[in-house]
């Protein structure tokens, strides 16, 4: 037996070999394929988190070091030097643009923004005040059936178009939600303007007047999309690859994406927190609500601080902290009540020895919920900007898994334990 795998004995004297396989970086993953053909029985993990449901060279996360890289650079770098767009190709493509790759695909993105005309007369049957996460899966998932033509999962450049298409268009999906919420007619795209530029005249200009792009706020966004590109397999990620494996079409896929992020524990944590900050309503109820976030038996939580995978700290939340005081020094917002409230319980956590004794820092969700507050976003459209940034990285994850010859569709199994088989009982007899 190598000395590269694990023993695995069973009570009946059975022994199976695991084999050890190591990544790049990272823990070593124990090979569990043969284990119910050789032992016949399976591992239980709920919510699989402990279990590598997939190899990928996409994104690499150390919880415990603090560590985000996407294709092996450090998101810190990519943040500082890089846009979303160049991000973009970066996740799709596997390595960094050259200028001229990277005109080619910013000019491609910009020029399949718009919609096709019978797609917008499909909002008009949503009511007005339905949630835009809602509208933005349903209208997703009928792209299928506006673009059907290139849904050959077999063929690279028609894996290439969806892509684009899905970059591309989202934006304007989700301005024109927005749109709809608010009772503004919608506004089309704009080639001239980049990603986040286009995406905020879209969002707030007018047909009655000239719209004036506020460029800290294209930056503030361009950040926000890079931290939230990709955070290797969770758990909407994992729905895209799950989905997709059964060969469903991409855009189903993207679409069962988007429903697994609008759940509050994952994607709607930003939604949550500004939510929780309305709620406290004051500076001066920090202490209590603290007190209340303390109490074992309290179900009050505090949202927008730590996170289940950073054990130290989330390197998201490190650049965005900057990010947000930034846009608040420019838009002169720090004096309101909320923003105070937000940077008050900032600086408890920061300081609080429960709060530092447990990691409980203040992660990217806080943040990005104050700048998207601050650039009039309103908090039912948090979940969809996160949505935006994230769609390459469900993309990437997507064209992976579709592409890998060695593929399966997801098939997790189980423990049972419902009744044993009994016999059926005549109605008149039970």
């Amino acid at each position: 037996m190598s000395q590269d795998a694990f023993r695995l004995i069973s009570p009946k004297g059975t022994e199976s070999a695991l084999p050890v396989r190591s990544g790049t970086t990272g823990p070593d993953v124990i090979d569990i394929g043969g284990l119910y053909r050789e032992q016949g029985v399976f591992t239980y993990d709920p919510g699989f988190v402990a279990t590598g449901s997939c190899s990928s060279d996409i994104t690499f996360i150390d919880g415990e070091k603090g560590v985000l890289m996407y294709r092996g650079y450090p998101v810190e770098q990519l943040a500082k030097h890089s846009s979303f767009i160049e991000v973009a190709y970066l996740l799709l493509y596997g390595d960094l643009p050259t200028a001229d790759e990277l005109e080619s695909f910013d000019q491609t993105i910009r020029r399949h923004t718009m919609l096709n005309e019978g797609m917008l007369k499909f909002f008009n049957g949503f009511r007005y005040d339905a949630h835009p996460m809602a509208i933005l899966s349903a209208v997703v998932g009928s792209m299928s059936a506006y673009y059907h033509d290139t849904l050959d999962s077999s063929n690279p450049e028609e894996r290439d178009i969806f892509a684009h298409r899905i970059l591309a268009k989202l934006p304007t999906i989700a301005a024109a939600a927005y749109k709809l919420n608010i009772g503004q007619p919608f506004m089309y795209p704009r080639n001239e303007l980049n990603y986040c530029e286009n995406l905020l005249q879209m969002l707030f200009a007018v047909p009655a007047e000239p719209y004036e792009m506020d460029e800290v706020a294209a930056e503030a966004l361009d950040l926000l999309f890079i931290l939230h590109a990709d955070h290797e397999q969770n758990c909407s990620t994992s729905t895209v690859r799950m989905a997709g494996s059964s060969g469903a079409n991409p855009y189903s896929a993207i679409a069962a994406g988007v429903s697994a992020l609008w759940g509050p524990a994952h994607g709607g944590a930003n939604e949550a927190v500004l939510q929780m900050l309305e709620e406290i309503g004051d500076a001066s109820q920090i202490p209590k609500y603290v007190a209340k976030a303390k109490d074992k038996d309290d179900p009050f939580r505090l949202m927008g601080f730590g996170h289940r995978v950073y054990k130290n700290f989330d390197p998201r939340a490190t650049i965005i902290r900057e990010m947000a005081h930034k846009v608040l020094d420019k838009l002169g917002r720090h004096d309101t009540p909320l923003f105070n409230l937000a940077l008050e319980l900032e600086q408890v956590a920061l300081k609080d020895e429960y709060f530092i004794e447990k990691n409980l820092y203040p992660n990217v969700d806080f943040y990005s919920g104050i700048i998207y507050r601050a650039l009039n976003i309103p908090t039912s459209m948090f979940t969809v900007m996160f949505a935006l940034g994230r769609s390459v990285g469900w993309v990437a994850h997507w064209q992976e898994m579709i592409s890998d010859p060695k593929g399966k569709i997801a098939r997790p199994r189980q423990l049972y334990t419902g009744s044993a088989q009994r016999d059926y009982v005549a109605v008149e007899k039970r």
